[in-house]
């Protein structure tokens, strides 16, 4: 079985000695892996297996049954070699911000968990974002505001069981999600996106080379030299480079 190995970072190691250290860290994963888990995050773990109980709940309750007799039950029941690939996931979407569409779960909306568990969620992620972009040497909001346009950002939780699966020797999941024949599992993403007005672009400050005199970049003696040293010197003299990637 293949097991990836992302990037740990220890958020508890931000405010003393070893802060500088873990920043390197970050900014590393950032550039070189685009993924990266924390520990020490600052989640509650008890909103957390409430709202996990919450989702199991509301499956078990509402969704189960008809997943069971789905297309993708079916088409697994009486697979063959022509069979298109399958997920084995029955997923659901909750809306958070900016419009909540938490009163369409039943056993979801009589408890103000979710809410604390999104707003401990919420924080969290604006807090990567400003380690992200002190990385980088920008301002540390610039991704929130970037994000928020006129309503503040876009927040859901994607929610996937993965039922026991009676036939898991014919199943081929597409992201790679375990799937068992005793006992289901659980996968919970809470996604933290640009809200619909946002405007999308790259960040000025990352820019190469926005723009140059062209003697500054070329004269008669270099034409024959080779561009590598010339762009590098160019970097340097317009402080404009990007630095890195996140």
């Amino acid at each position: 079985m293949y097991v990836f190995l992302a990037p740990m970072i220890d958020l508890s190691k931000l405010g003393g000695k070893n802060r500088s250290k873990t920043m390197a860290i970050l900014h590393h994963a950032c550039e070189k892996w685009g993924c990266f888990k924390v520990t020490n995050h600052g989640v509650d773990p008890e909103p957390m297996e409430k709202v996990k109980c919450f989702v199991n709940t509301h499956y078990e309750e509402n969704l189960k049954a008809s997943f069971y007799v789905s297309e993708t039950a079916k088409c697994l029941e009486h697979a063959n070699s022509t069979t298109p690939e399958l997920d084995w996931e029955w997923p659901f979407f909750i809306l958070h911000c900016p419009k909540s569409n938490i009163e369409d779960f039943q056993n979801l909306s009589n408890d103000f968990v979710m809410d604390e568990y999104i707003a401990q969620v919420i924080k969290l992620a604006e807090k990567l974002s400003k380690l992200i972009y002190e990385n980088l040497g920008l301002n540390k909001d610039h991704i929130k505001r970037a994000f928020s346009g006129r309503n503040g950002p876009s927040v859901g939780m994607k929610v996937a069981k993965y039922p026991e699966c009676p036939y898991t020797e014919r199943l081929c999941v597409l992201h790679r999600a375990m799937v068992e024949k005793n006992g289901s599992r659980l996968f919970v993403a809470t996604l933290y996106n640009p809200t619909d007005d946002a405007i999308i672009l790259p960040t000025t400050k990352l820019l190469y080379l926005e723009k140059y005199a062209f003697g500054d970049y070329f004269h008669a003696t270099a034409k024959f030299q080779g561009k590598e040293p010339r762009l590098e010197s160019m970097r340097k003299l317009m402080g404009n480079g990007c630095s890195g990637a996140a």
